[in-house]
């Protein structure tokens, strides 16, 4: 049975994008952790711009989905966190913060 990284997981979930702002949930900083257990059971820690996105299930299901398609991997049970509220001056890759607007 190979192991599973959070590394790996990580960039399986890369691609997943949020569906308003065409960016990847990696990248915006939504992915809050991966925890990878002994039996190669993951799951993921994700928070959402905001608690009223609209999106939310569905960048859900796409994470959860991505991370089910890697070889090996038996469950992926997604977390939605809250705190820290998400703030992409602080989240958000420098590369992210660009697409965003947002200078330091």
């Amino acid at each position: 049975m190979s192991e599973i990284t959070q590394a790996a997981v990580i960039e399986a979930v890369r691609p997943v994008k949020d569906p308003e702002l065409n960016l990847s949930i990696v990248d915006l900083g939504l992915l809050r952790e991966v925890e990878v257990d002994d039996e190669n059971q993951v799951t993921l820690s994700l928070t959402l711009t905001s608690p009223m996105c609209p999106m939310g299930p569905q960048i859900m299901s796409a994470a959860r989905d991505a991370v089910l398609r890697m070889p090996g991997v038996k469950f992926c049970g997604v977390d939605l966190v809250w705190s820290p509220p998400w703030d992409p001056r602080v989240d958000a890759s420098e590369d992210a913060r660009a697409e965003l607007g947002i200078w330091d």
